[in-house]
Parts: structure tokens; C-alpha cells; sequence
């Protein structure tokens, strides 16, 4: 591995310590190297905080000048809620900087670069841009769609049954697979479901960590004529997370008013088909700045999200256990695709065995 490999992988893990509470910003890491020693480094902390690269320079053991500075994506040029990081790489009088990969914010866009080098700096990048790209998705899709990322999650038996045929579904995966859900509640700054799994399971879909240092997403309620409980957990935890309940305007305005004194927010959202029209409420959650959900659906959910479009990712946790019965459910229904060479496919599978189960991860194929 060559020095800047090296070095910009120092800089990509630091970057992943800010997971979970950056959003709707970029996981970015920096590395100050000067004689082939680092002196200083840093990473995004959390919203609305100093950049990775100030918190670099903040750390640095001596003088930067002349030092060359590995950060994962291009320096910001723009006033935001912190000043231009690449004013401040001027300003310390570094000689070169070595980048993982471009921004494609529109604010920044190739941007921060030339001010670099209109002041003399070296510029290099492309490194690990493959792993950069894939731990900054749900940013990269945002920035330019304005949309959530969105992950499809599901556990279910080697049978194919997310529940038996009486609806008892606890537990359908071990606690390890349990726990890499909740890092997945922790990343992403929502989490999805339908009224219907509120009303048969009452969750409060918070995050639970080892570390107790888990970040609560936004809980997202898709309920066209607002059916959920008044007593159901996620309407009287405003404490702990807020929640967003998702309606048409065929929902009861008293249902609603009751809901919002409960320190709760309702959306109306366009219907399609007497149901929500989940494009529009990407968007609608686009404008809350929510840049990633979990979608953590029952099975005619999860397949209008697929038959939306607006699923991006699937991870599916598989149980070695078998269960049969007809009309136990599956982790998606609705009314199916007709034919096997339409079928919804996935790219950049991974696997991973977590005790017994086995996880696959993979990417909507586009």
C-alpha cells in the first residue's frame, strides 16, 4: 500500500466515526502528514460543527506549513454554517492536498480545488473513491436528488415467512442480527413503516446500542386516513424521538389535531391510488433535511416502496429456521410481478453471517 493509500485510509476511518450524527452532511476525515509523520488529524464530528479539516489543524502536534493534508472529499469553498475549509488551507499554508473524492454539491463541485490551486497548492485525488462513494450513498443521493436514501430491511426464515401463520414474528432473527439493525437505525436519519405494524406490534423503533450512544431517527408513519392509535408508543414518546405521521386529505382533521397536541407533526401528502403517494413523501422528507430512512415495512409496504421506486438498497437478514404455513407472510406482498424476468434485482451484493443468520446486503439495480 503506498503512502497515500495509507494515509487517505487514516482519513476514511476517522471519517466513519461521525456516522449517525453528521446528517444530512458528508462523513469526511482529514490527515495532516508532514515528513512522512502525522501531526495532526480530525473528522466531521456532528452537524453544524467545525469540518474534518479544521478539527485537523485544531489537533496538530506543530506548524502546518508546508505539510500536505489527506482528506476524504473535496474541501467546501462556500459559507455555510462554518466558514470555507479551503480558505483555511490556504490560510495554514498547506503545500499540497491529497483528495479522496470530488463533491458534487452544487456549492462545491470542483469549486474548492480551484481555489486551491489559484493559491499554489498541489492537488491530488481519486483515492479509495469506491469505498468513499459507498460510505457517503445516502449524502450523494441526496445532494443531488434532494430524496431520502432509502433502505429496505428484512428478516425472515429460510422458508421465506416474516411471521408464522399467527402473526407472532419475535423473534424471527438472533439478537446479533437485531443489534446490526439498530446500527442501521443510528445511520440513517429516519426510520418507515405503515400504520399497520403500529397498530399489530405498537414499536417504538428507537436505537439501542451496545454503547448506549445510539442516535434516535425520525419515526415516519405512513397512515393515508390516520388510523393509528392514540395510545400507540410512537405518539407518546415525543421525548425520546420525534415522530412524522403521513396523511392524505381524506384523514379526520380532529384525528390529526389530537395527534399534534401529543407534540407530534403531521404531513399531508399526495394520494395515489386512495393510498400515499410515496415519491411525494420522499420529497416532503427531503425538505425536513431527513437525507436517509429505514424502511422497516410489513409486506404490502415494502412493495409499493419497491413498485415506487424509491427503495435504493435491501438488506435482508435470513433465520435458519422454517415456519411453512400458507398464509404466513412474506417480506413482500401486494399484488407481485407477474413475470421472473421483471424481477427487481440487486447489485453489489455482500454477505455476512451473523451467528446463524446470514445478512445480504445489496443495491436496487438501476
Amino acid at each position: 500500500m503506498s503512502k497515500n493509500y495509507e494515509y487517505m485510509h487514516r482519513a476514511f476511518e476517522l471519517a466513519k466515526k461521525g456516522i449517525g450524527r453528521v446528517n444530512p452532511n458528508p462523513l469526511v476525515g482529514a490527515v495532516i502528514v508532514k515528513d512522512d509523520k502525522i501531526i495532526g488529524e480530525g473528522y466531521h464530528e456532528f452537524f453544524g460543527g467545525p469540518h474534518a479539516e479544521v478539527n485537523a489543524f485544531l489537533s496538530a502536534k506543530e506548524s502546518v506549513e508546508g505539510a500536505t493534508m489527506y482528506v476524504t472529499l473535496e474541501p467546501c469553498s462556500h459559507y455555510g454554517k462554518t466558514p470555507p475549509c479551503a480558505e483555511a488551507i490556504v490560510k495554514n499554508k498547506i503545500s499540497k492536498v491529497v483528495i479522496g473524492m470530488l463533491d458534487p454539491n452544487p456549492l462545491v463541485a470542483g469549486r474548492g480545488v480551484k481555489i486551491l490551486e489559484e493559491n499554489g497548492i498541489e492537488v491530488n485525488f481519486g483515492y479509495l473513491c469506491e469505498e468513499l462513494s459507498d460510505m457517503n450513498r445516502t449524502f450523494l443521493k441526496f445532494i443531488q436528488s434532494k430524496t431520502p436514501y432509502v433502505v429496505m430491511k428484512t428478516a425472515m426464515t429460510l422458508d421465506g415467512k416474516i411471521a408464522s401463520k399467527t402473526g407472532d414474528s419475535r423473534w424471527v432473527s438472533n439478537e446479533k442480527s437485531r443489534a446490526k439493525v439498530h446500527e442501521l437505525r443510528n445511520e440513517l436519519a429516519g426510520i418507515m413503516v405503515g400504520v399497520d405494524t403500529v397498530i399489530t406490534d405498537d414499536p417504538l423503533l428507537t436505537t439501542r446500542l451496545e454503547d448506549a450512544n445510539g442516535q434516535n431517527p425520525v419515526r415516519i408513519v405512513v397512515d393515508s386516513k390516520a388510523r393509528i392509535p392514540l395510545d400507540s408508543k410512537i405518539l407518546n414518546t415525543s421525548d425520546q424521538a420525534k415522530t412524522i405521521l403521513a396523511v392524505t386529505e381524506s384523514a379526520d382533521p380532529e384525528k390529526i389535531q389530537k395527534v399534534e397536541e401529543k407534540g407530534n407533526q403531521v404531513i399531508k401528502v399526495k394520494a395515489k391510488d386512495q393510498k400515499i403517494d410515496l415519491n411525494n413523501l420522499m420529497l416532503k422528507l427531503g425538505e425536513q433535511n431527513i437525507d436517509g430512512v429505514l424502511l422497516e415495512g410489513g409486506a404490502t409496504l415494502n412493495f409499493s416502496a419497491l413498485q415506487s421506486g424509491i427503495v435504493d438498497e435491501v438488506v435482508s437478514f435470513v433465520a435458519p429456521k422454517i415456519i411453512g404455513g400458507a398464509e404466513a407472510k412474506s417480506p413482500v406482498g401486494g399484488e407481485g410481478i407477474e413475470l421472473m424476468k421483471n424481477a427487481i434485482e440487486l447489485d453489489d451484493v455482500k454477505y455476512e453471517q451473523l451467528g446463524q443468520d446470514l445478512m445480504l446486503q445489496g443495491k436496487i439495480k438501476k
